[in-house]
């Protein structure tokens, strides 16, 4: 264990810091730091809705979520550029670049124009469209960069700043939105469909074990990114409603449940995604008693939160997002995890789902057995628990450590 901690501390903890110091890496991360009050904020209300379905009375709130959480993608495409011109020195462009760039957004995400009323799909503004966002807004700031380093125009006494000014704005503006144009509107290239149909694949062979732990797997790496596992819904949804119906189709006549692979094994039985996706519950646990003064707030923030299996104040306020301290064991969990699952569901020793009921935020164990109707589940959830603890634990120490020490600098 302290070999780990040490080749973690002295070894991995330096190399990732200098990876994630790159410009371009460095502008993701920043962004996802500078969201954090909107996502927060939708979560806020996720969590408000829990007590809503028990208690009718309250008011519905959601419209708060629709335009933070709902609005997420077009928050993020402006920032990561605006960062990205932060980062990369220049300054003169942040602002005209990141306007620009929700204008190259909209644009690829093939809106309409139906009786004067302009329209775009709700999921590509939201939570789900952060991936393409990023690479929307990546994609300006590289043109705005490029065109930057000529130096256009600079030191010209012919012309006012203010018209060298217009023009050197007028030409990134027009080659980025032009190129937008002939992509989306030539071509008829519907780049968010084509990020999406990159995890196409994952749709064969989904039930088998492989299959499920890459399923569980791929949307965490992202997450411990800052990319809203929800990106990934339009490939793992129509899989997991499939998946759930055969079961329930099975039951009904007489036969047995058979596919693992479903959003009620990942999601409701909270045994997969206990306090949220990569099993961070035991981790908000450590915090609790952290030396840390920063993590043991943290740790109380967000342990409301976790208990119904929402993560996002701790992925972006511990932060386990872009922390490579932190990454590396919610990736592993991200495997242990859903191996065990499943091979605890195949060789029945637990229930397999089959009753249709995708609600994520019910606290486990409870949610455990109410969804595979089997008490086996207690005892399982219980030992995932400790395994989890287990691999955070080398990780949080070092990790708290490093807090320790900043704090003392101050």
């Amino acid at each position: 264990m302290n070999g780990l901690m040490i080749w973690l501390s002295d070894v991995f903890a330096p190399k990732a810091r200098k990876v994630f110091a790159n410009p371009w890496i460095d502008a993701v991360a920043s962004t996802m730091k500078k969201v954090l009050p909107f996502i927060l904020t939708g979560s806020l209300i996720f969590f408000y809705n829990v007590f809503r379905s028990y208690l009718a009375f309250l008011p519905d709130l959601s419209v708060i979520a629709n335009f933070t959480f709902g609005l997420l993608a077009v928050f993020v495409v402006f920032i990561v550029t605006h960062e990205a011109m932060i980062k990369l020195v220049h300054g003169q462009y942040q602002i005209n670049a990141s306007l620009t760039a929700i204008a190259a957004y909209l644009l690829l995400c093939k809106p309409q124009v139906v009786d004067g009323v302009f329209q775009i799909a709700n999921g590509r503004i939201g939570a789900a469209g952060i991936m393409f966002a990023l690479v929307v807004g990546i994609y300006v700031a590289v043109v705005f960069h490029f065109y930057a380093k000529l130096h256009v125009l600079e030191n010209n006494m012919a012309l006012p700043d203010f018209v060298s000014e217009w023009i050197n704005n007028i030409i990134p503006i027009t080659i980025t939105l032009g190129i937008a144009m002939i992509l989306g509107n030539v071509l008829g290239l519907d780049f968010y469909q084509l990020i999406v149909n990159l995890f196409m694949p994952l749709q064969k062979g989904a039930q088998t074990l492989p299959g499920f732990i890459m399923i569980c797997f791929v949307p965490v790496i992202f997450y411990s990114m800052g990319i809203s596992s929800w990106v990934f819904n339009a490939v793992t949804t129509p899989i997991f409603m499939a998946a759930i119906a055969e079961n329930i189709a099975a039951v009904a006549n007489g036969g047995a449940p058979l596919n693992i692979a479903t959003s009620e094994a990942v999601f409701t039985a909270a045994l997969i995604t206990m306090g949220g996706r990569g099993g961070t519950l035991p981790l908000n646990v450590l915090m609790l008693k952290s030396k840390s003064k920063k993590l043991r707030t943290m740790g109380k923030i967000c342990i409301g939160p976790s208990v119904f299996n929402i993560n996002e104040p701790l992925m972006f306020g511990a932060p386990v997002v872009f922390n490579p301290l932190l990454m590396l064991p919610i990736w592993i969990n991200s495997i242990i995890g859903p191996a065990i699952v499943w091979l605890t569901m195949h060789f029945g020793f637990l229930n397999i789902p089959s009753k249709m009921i995708q609600v994520g935020q019910i606290p486990a164990p409870f949610s455990s057995v109410m969804i595979t109707e089997d008490w086996r589940a207690v005892p399982l959830y219980i030992a995932l628990f400790a395994l989890y603890l287990v691999i955070w634990y080398p990780f949080y120490k070092v990790y708290e450590k490093q807090c320790m020490e900043e704090e003392a600098v101050k």
